[in-house]
C-alpha cells in the first residue's frame, strides 16, 4: 500500500479480509496461503523507471518473492496461481505482430525479473496446480487508485488541464487495454476450465495505436482547442502485441476502448474524483523516490 489504500478501501465488507504485509515475508506468505483456492499475484515494483531505482529491491519483490509465493501456494494446496507479468518481457521485436511463441528478450531489470519469474511459475504447473502467466500491455482508464503516468492517462490529463499534449516521436506503436477489462479478465481467469489455461502465457493488449494517434483520439474527445506538439525522441520502441491466443483459447474479448478510457478520466476530473492531478500518489516513480528518501 505504498500509494495509499484508496484502491481497496471502498471494497471493505464482510466478504473481504485485508492483510497488510510484505510478499517478501515468507512466514506471512506461508500463513495466508493456507486454505486458499486461488492466488492472483499482482504485487510488484512496477515499470522500468521504478525498478531502476533499486535493483536489489526489484529482484527481491519481482523475482524472489514471486517464486516463493508460487512454491508456497503449491505446497499449501492452492489449486490455481495467476501470475501477472508484463508485455515488456519480449524486448524490442522486429516482428509486425508480437505473439506468445516469440522468444523473451527482456532489456531491463523490470522485464528480466518478470521473465525469470514467469519461467519458475510455469515450472510449478501440474495436474493439481494450475499456473498461468498473463502479460498485460499498458493499462488506461480511471480507477480508484489512479495512475497518471501511463500514456493514455497522462496525455488525457494534460489535454484537460493544460490544453496541450506533448508527443515525443509519435510513430511508435503502443498496446493498451482498459483497466476495467484487465480486472474483469483476472476474475474470469479464476473460473476458466484449467485445461484452457494451465501452463500457458497470454498477451493482453487488443488496442495497438501510435502515440500520435492516441493524442489525436484524445483531442477529438476533449476538445479541438487542445494543441498537439510533436518533438523528437531517442526511444525507438514500437510494437504491435497480438491477443489472438487468449481470444481463441478462452473466448475473451474486451468490452471497453481507448475512447471509454478517455471519457472515464474526463468524467473523473469533472466530478472532482481527481482533486490534484499532480498528487505524487498518481505517479509511481515519484512516489518510489519519496519512499526511498524516507528509508
Amino acid at each position: 500500500m505504498w500509494f495509499g489504500s484508496e484502491g481497496i478501501d471502498y471494497l471493505k465488507n464482510k466478504n473481504l479480509k485485508i492483510i497488510k504485509g510484505d510478499t517478501r515475508d515468507k512466514e506471512l506468505v506461508n500463513k495466508i496461503t493456507q486454505d486458499i483456492d486461488t492466488v492472483i499475484h499482482l504485487a510488484a515494483v512496477s515499470n522500468d523507471p521504478c525498478s531502476e531505482l533499486d535493483h536489489n529491491l526489484t529482484k527481491e519483490v519481482n523475482y524472489e518473492a514471486t517464486v516463493n509465493l508460487a512454491k508456497t501456494s503449491k505446497k499449501n494446496g492452492v489449486k490455481r496461481f495467476i501470475n501477472i507479468s508484463t508485455a515488456s518481457v519480449y524486448g524490442i521485436k522486429d516482428d509486425p505482430n508480437v505473439t506468445e511463441d516469440l522468444s523473451l528478450e527482456p532489456l531491463t531489470i523490470y522485464s528480466k525479473t518478470k521473465a525469470d519469474a514467469e519461467q519458475k511459475v510455469k515450472e510449478c504447473n501440474d495436474e493439481n496446480f494450475t499456473a498461468v502467466n498473463l502479460r498485460p500491455s499498458t493499462a488506461c482508464g480511471y480507477s480508484p487508485r489512479m495512475r497518471l503516468d501511463l500514456v493514455v492517462n497522462i496525455l488525457t490529463s494534460h489535454a484537460i488541464m493544460n490544453k496541450k499534449i506533448l508527443v515525443f516521436g509519435g510513430t511508435q506503436k503502443r498496446p493498451n487495454i482498459h483497466v476495467q477489462d484487465i480486472a474483469d479478465l483476472y476474475v474470469m481467469m479464476v473460473e476458466y476450465p484449467k485445461e484452457k489455461i494451465a501452463g500457458e502465457a497470454f498477451n493482453i493488449a487488443f488496442e495497438n495505436h501510435t502515440v500520435l494517434g492516441l493524442a489525436e483520439t484524445i483531442r477529438n474527445i476533449i476538445g479541438k482547442d487542445v494543441e498537439i506538439e510533436v518533438q523528437p525522441t531517442n526511444d525507438p520502441r514500437s510494437y504491435h502485441v497480438s491477443s489472438e491466443k487468449i481470444t481463441k483459447m478462452t473466448g475473451y474479448k474486451p468490452k471497453k476502448t481507448i475512447k471509454d478510457a478517455v471519457l472515464g478520466i474526463k468524467d473523473a476530473f469533472e466530478q472532482n474524483k481527481i482533486q490534484d492531478w499532480k498528487d505524487i500518489n498518481y505517479y509511481n516513480v515519484k512516489k518510489m523516490k519519496a519512499i526511498q528518501e524516507l528509508l
